[in-house]
């Protein structure tokens, strides 16, 4: 078993680590909101249960989609699993409105 700060890799699948909600911080969610890709994953989590990075990527380079997912996973917003060599991502949506209500119905809401 090989651990670094961003993930643990076990027997060669990748379990990516998530903070918990108390750890959540409102500046890192406004940062990780405030670029308009991960506004768009957001938003198109936000409407469905859990979609893979290639359902999200807008056709965009998969080393920025990957930085993109990781700044969403480290501010909280997104919970990455991996299912074979495919990464399943959905929104954490109510961790999220447990220790910030409110906020992500106001952020999906503008257009």
């Amino acid at each position: 078993m090989v651990i670094s700060e961003s993930l643990v890799i076990i027997r060669g699948m990748r379990n990516f680590l998530h903070p918990d909600p108390d750890d959540f911080s409102l500046e890192r969610l406004l940062y990780a909101l405030s670029d308009p890709v991960r506004l768009e994953i957001v938003r198109c989590l936000a409407d469905v249960a859990e979609a893979t990075c290639g359902e999200l990527d807008g056709g965009r380079p998969k080393s920025s989609m990957s930085h993109h997912f990781r700044v969403l996973r480290d501010a909280g917003l997104v919970h990455t699993r991996s299912v074979g060599t495919t990464h399943m991502n959905s929104l954490r949506r109510e961790v999220l409105d447990s220790r910030f209500p409110g906020l992500l119905s106001a952020v999906l809401a503008q257009q």
